[in-house]
């Protein structure tokens, strides 16, 4: 979560690719599971080119135990997309080690960085700071490369 002057705490959902660790994140004024579905959508349409029964089969996505992402709307809209769920280990928060380390980054580098004004000011910054970090932030398991970068080299690998 984060703070904003007007609005108070508002919900920051991210979806990070464990391979790539290209990120899409999600500012929305409550929590639910709708608005946690989100960067899933935005991932599936960036990668796939829209939504679809069975799309993205074969991807897993590892998320935490929170009520979103365990609530039958969204294991019943993964499972549509073809999309295997895989909740980290309870206790164990390295299990979502690629995803929290984004988060990390995110907080220090953006959402503690400032007071924003409200959540559309928060919006746009964390959507500057996510395209910032997926096409120019050099991973150094990625043979410091960028997110994207990592992306491309591994479509590229696979089309040959």
């Amino acid at each position: 979560m984060a703070w904003t002057k007007s609005d108070g705490w508002v919900w920051v959902f991210v979806n990070v690719d464990h391979h790539t660790d290209e990120a899409w994140t999600h500012i929305a004024r409550i929590g639910n599971r709708f608005e946690a579905l989100q960067p899933v959508y935005d991932a599936v349409i960036d990668r796939f080119g829209g939504l679809g029964p069975d799309i993205a089969r074969g991807i897993k996505l590892r998320h935490d135990w929170g009520s979103q992402y365990r609530s039958h709307h969204f294991t019943g809209s993964i499972a549509w997309l073809g999309i295997d769920d895989a909740a980290a280990f309870v206790g164990e928060p390295e299990c979502n080690g690629v995803a929290e380390r984004f988060i990390r980054t995110l907080k220090e580098q953006c959402l503690w960085a400032e007071l924003y004004e409200d959540v559309d000011h928060l919006r746009q910054a964390v959507g500057r700071f996510t395209e910032l970090y997926n096409s120019q932030w050099l991973i150094e398991r990625l043979g410091h490369r960028t997110p994207r970068e990592a992306y491309l080299a591994a479509t590229l690998k696979d089309a040959a």
